[in-house]
């Protein structure tokens, strides 16, 4: 036993919930980030700007045309495991190879392929890890290890962690387009907390595939956390600080929270708040990546997902139009009535005593 744990410890493999759900997790979501998101972020403008060099097709692979936009979405599986084997400390030959895994993996996972390349990189990664430099040819023994294990697991692994994954996030989905009211709550509730959290919202969003009413419940939970905490720690962080938390994260006073729990309070009522309204009162869709739903404010990128979602819908003819409406309620459930509401109940905490001055201070 004593070797065993020699050897992980030499090997920096760390067997923790940390290390992969938190970790693992928050790298997986940036790795979204910079394909899946990015990506649709550039097509959107490309088509909404009338940018040529955008919306036109730049490479055609077995028949399919990609733009710019395309090319960077078509790389979200290799994104996401590249950047898990990045946040586990993967030495080269290990990092470069989950590139494979992670396109097997999201490939075979289907719509639910983000979940599948969270479980099967990780395990790639760590058997790659303990494989190598244990060999004198190294060079082909780690690489045929990590993505030997990391394709079989995928062929065995990915397809069912997919189908759970879109299951759990219909479930979810039916559920809030027949309860909208309680459901409105509690996505926007549980959301907005895994937004603070530690933890990648934007990443649990994606696997589940969370879009629809439910997406923009989401989209409301995480507003309310990032805007509530920049508003109503204004007068602690000034200007900075609402930047930062305003179109940055609320993970920001997770350190603050420990200290004192109860200034989570007024964001979270605030969630519970919004989030119905978004999906009774507005019927606010997020209908873009579902990585979106879990993002907030933060770049925007929820707002540029429903606007995504809208624009997408037009197309299909699920929509006849973009309404004032529409961007009514974009912007009251995104940005008004966070700023509004939380800084009120934040008010009375602070009159009776269970939050004070300096209690948000970054």
């Amino acid at each position: 036993m004593e070797q065993l744990k020699s050897f992980l410890k030499r090997k920096d493999i760390v067997i923790s919930v940390r290390r992969y759900g938190i970790d693992a997790l928050g790298a997986m979501a940036q790795g979204l980030f910079c394909s899946l998101l990015i990506g649709t972020i550039i097509n959107t403008l490309g088509s909404q700007l009338g940018l040529s060099f955008l919306a036109a097709p730049v490479a055609t692979v077995n028949d399919i045309s990609y733009t710019v936009g395309g090319l960077a979405s078509a790389m979200s599986g290799p994104a996401m495991a590249v950047a898990i084997g990045y946040a586990l400390h993967c030495p080269p030959l290990v990092l470069f190879s989950l590139i494979t895994v992670g396109f097997a993996s999201n490939a075979l996972g289907g719509a639910g392929g983000p979940l599948a390349v969270l479980f099967v990189a990780i395990i790639a990664a760590e058997v790659g890890k303990a494989v190598a430099g244990e060999t004198k040819v190294d060079i082909l023994a780690t690489p045929l290890v990590t993505i030997g294990v990391g394709v079989g697991l995928s062929a065995w692994w990915a397809p069912a962690l997919g189908k759970a994954a879109m299951r759990v996030g219909d479930l979810i989905m039916w559920a809030t387009d027949l309860q909208p009211l309680l459901m409105g709550i509690v996505v926007s509730v549980l959301v907005g907390i895994a937004l603070t959290l530690p933890i990648s919202s934007a990443a649990i969003c994606a696997a589940l595939g969370l879009t629809g009413l439910a997406g923009g419940a989401a989209v409301a939970g995480c507003c309310a956390q990032m805007v509530g905490f920049a508003v109503m720690s204004f007068r602690e962080n000034r200007w900075g600080g609402l930047i930062s938390q305003g179109i940055g994260t609320s993970m920001l006073q997770m350190g603050n929270i420990v200290k004192n729990p109860r200034i989570w309070i007024a964001p979270i009522v605030t969630s519970a708040i919004t989030g119905p309204i978004a999906t009774c009162l507005f019927r606010l869709e997020m209908n873009g990546p579902p990585v979106s739903s879990g993002m907030g404010t933060c770049g925007l990128v929820g707002q540029i997902g429903v606007y995504a979602g809208w624009t997408n819908d037009v197309a299909a003819g699920l929509k006849t139009a973009i309404t004032a409406q529409d961007w009514i309620g974009l912007l009251l459930i995104s940005v008004v009535l966070p700023a509004v509401l939380c800084p009120l109940i934040n008010m009375v905490l602070r009159r009776i005593g269970w939050v004070k001055d300096g209690d948000l201070t970054l």
